[in-house]
């Protein structure tokens, strides 16, 4: 994602830091440790590892600057939610969750306000994406979000996305499918103002096949917002 980020965003400076300097090294500057990036001069800080880093740095991170954060699962544990939203407020620091690889969540984070009476998504993705053999379709989980997100801690984060968006309990069905060779997630919405279906079929990203296309483009173009200049704000 890094990769993905510089080459996209060249107009902006970035420092790096990843555990692994090899990493790092080939991407321009790059710090050693976290105390030094927390040194650097930045005005945003962009979470691109693991869930583990989130409940390891990112209540740091929002002492030097806003925090866009990418491994959403993490927030799932409301201990940890909590904590980073007391800190953020703490500071006058924001948290950002782009979209990521789904479509919909301001229409669904409006309808928070008549109440959501029921929300599921299906992910449906090769086998191969998910870590898994099978020959045939398999379901592979049914269950709620904070479960599906302790399973597959790297495949669901749209999950977490749609659970923090809409504020209601979310059944999750994780199928592995050796027919498409696209991630496909399915959300049913309903409430009294509205009832929503939506299918998105994602293509791979092209600098990261194990990363939806949509995704890359989401986080990039979240980026762009925070800095751009303009007065007209389109969607919530």
């Amino acid at each position: 994602m890094a990769r993905i980020l510089k080459r996209e965003l060249a107009n902006y400076e970035f420092t790096f830091f990843d555990r692994n300097p090899n990493k790092c090294s080939e991407l321009g500057k790059y710090v050693n440790s976290f105390e030094e990036l927390m040194e650097a001069d930045c005005d945003l800080v962009v979470e691109a590892a693991s869930p583990m880093a989130v409940r390891e740095y990112a209540e740091r991170a929002l002492e030097k600057a806003d925090l866009v954060v990418l491994s959403v699962g993490a927030l799932i544990d409301e201990e940890l939610y909590r904590k980073l939203v007391d800190k953020a407020k703490l500071l006058g620091r924001r948290i950002y969750v782009p979209s990521g690889a789904i479509a919909g969540i301001d229409a669904i984070k409006a309808l928070r306000r008549v109440g959501i009476n029921e929300i599921e998504i299906e992910v449906r993705k090769n086998p191969k994406s998910l870590g898994v053999s099978a020959n045939d379709e398999k379901v592979l989980f049914y269950g709620d979000a904070k479960e599906a997100v302790e399973k597959f801690p790297f495949n669901v984060n749209v999950v977490a996305t749609l659970k923090l968006a809409s504020g209601a309990p979310v059944k999750v069905k994780v199928v592995a499918d050796p027919s498409i060779n696209r991630n496909v997630h399915t959300i049913r919405v309903k409430s009294k103002a509205s009832d929503i279906f939506i299918r998105v079929e994602n293509v791979p990203s092209p600098y990261n096949p194990k990363t939806s296309y949509l995704a890359v483009l989401s986080i990039i173009e979240l980026v762009e917002e925070l800095s751009s200049p303009h007065v007209i704000r389109i969607g919530n």
